[in-house]
């Protein structure tokens, strides 16, 4: 399988379980790695035949910016299930960070990795 990497979102969403998290958009980075045959795209040089990383990241904005979770977790979980039930990708890896989220810390965050057979019977 091939990757295509796209790092570092930096969007905004309702997510925590506190009074101020439930009421305030925060900011999270999401970081996706598709794994991907992209061997045709490559002989052919067109975008149909290509996984579309500009449409997966437009989705995902979307999603994430309208969203309401009250933990990272699900947040990646919902993020890998569109992206394996919406676009051809057969692997996905999602990292949900949350900056701030921990005094003393950078950020926090979850990694997850899923296939479409997860989503997909």
């Amino acid at each position: 399988m091939d990757i295509i990497h796209i790092e570092d979102l930096l969007l905004r969403a309702i997510i925590g379980i506190n009074d101020d998290e439930r009421s305030n958009k925060q900011d999270v980075i999401i970081t996706l790695t598709l794994s991907a045959d992209v061997s045709k795209a490559g002989e052919t040089d067109c975008i149909d035949d290509a996984v579309n990383y500009r449409s997966v990241t437009k989705r995902i904005i979307e999603f994430v910016e309208s969203s309401s979770f009250f933990l990272v977790e699900a947040m990646a979980v919902h993020i890998s299930r569109i992206i394996l039930t919406e676009f051809p990708v057969e692997k996905v890896r999602v990292k949900v960070e949350k900056p701030g989220a921990l005094r003393f810390a950078r950020s926090v965050g979850i990694e997850i990795e899923r296939e479409r057979g997860d989503f997909v019977s």
